[in-house]
């Protein structure tokens, strides 16, 4: 990874959408959390957050290859989120940035989450929104065709009653659905959305403003971003 040999994290840091969604962790926090990051793909996500939280987290994905720098910041455990290796009551906060959505039987996995988290303690979860007209336009990463066919691909499995994770869509869940899975294991929960899009779009209030006048989220929303706490 490129940039300062000694912070190998600083260009990554840079992340808005991280850092948006570590900023509304935040303002859960007891002092010095413990927080696990579940489905943190090669440590990478894990190791940027501790750094931008300053606390420890530990990572967990199903990939068998955890990047050498990301094993020197945190701890990382190749694990199913199914089957969490961890005690009862383990951790603080449990961070999840969509992962969800590409795991099967997702309610197994809201369980297990639900079980290592402690009394008191949190949930912060984001998923793709299966409401969305749109998907894919804040991607770094691809083209303005790849973008273009991604969602006409969504569209045709739309039509064909197929947009859903478990038939190989990368769909994600309502956000009826997700708050329904989150109750049946947390008891207090807690919509996010319009907050994450209000800190990553600090810029652009009145146009927020005026989706959420018109209550029109649900389908502009590309993703859904949800708290749930253990009381």
């Amino acid at each position: 990874m490129d940039g300062n040999p000694e912070n190998p994290w600083a260009c990554a840091v840079g992340d808005r959408k991280l850092e948006a969604a570590a900023h509304l962790l935040r303002r859960r926090f007891r002092d010095s959390p413990r927080i696990l990051a579940v489905g943190c793909g090669d440590g990478t996500e894990a190791a940027v957050l501790a750094e931008l939280l300053d606390c420890e987290v530990v990572g967990v994905d199903v990939v068998d290859r955890f990047h050498p720098d990301a094993e020197r910041r945190v701890e990382l455990v190749r694990a199913d989120a199914r089957q969490l290796p961890f005690p009862d009551n383990s951790f603080d906060v449990v961070f999840s940035y969509h992962a969800l959505e590409h795991i099967p039987e997702a309610d197994k996995a809201l369980r297990e989450i639900g079980r290592v988290v402690r009394p008191k303690g949190s949930l912060w979860i984001g998923t793709p929104n299966r409401s969305r007209l749109l998907g894919y336009l804040g991607s770094r990463d691809a083209s303005a065709r790849d973008k273009v066919m991604w969602n006409l691909e969504e569209w045709l499995m739309r039509v064909r009653g197929r947009f859903r994770n478990e038939l190989g869509a990368h769909a994600g869940f309502t956000g009826s659905e997700l708050r329904e899975m989150l109750e049946s294991d947390f008891e207090a929960v807690e919509d996010e959305t319009s907050a994450y899009y209000a800190l990553l779009y600090a810029r652009h209030q009145w146009l927020l403003a005026t989706l959420e006048r018109l209550r029109l989220g649900r389908y502009v929303y590309p993703a859904i971003y949800f708290a749930a706490e253990r009381t």
